[in-house]
């Protein structure tokens, strides 16, 4: 598996959690303390993200870690 596969089903994932929860990138950002952009980069699966936003993305999607995985 290369690592654009592996960034682009982690954005996937993120887009359909937020999907789902009726959350625009903006608001998702908003709870995460990061910016608008930089989600947006995550979920089009060109960004790396630290272990910290991982973190701060999941608790603000209302989903623990384990369950994000």
């Amino acid at each position: 598996m290369s690592t654009i596969n592996i960034l682009a089903d982690f954005g996937q994932r993120i887009k359909a959690l937020r999907s789902r929860s009726g959350m625009s990138q903006e608001v998702l950002a908003a709870r995460c303390q990061l910016d608008r952009t930089y989600i947006g980069g995550i979920e089009r699966g060109e960004r790396n993200v630290s272990l910290i936003n991982v973190e701060r993305i999941t608790h603000a999607l209302n989903v623990s870690i384990a369950y994000f995985f």
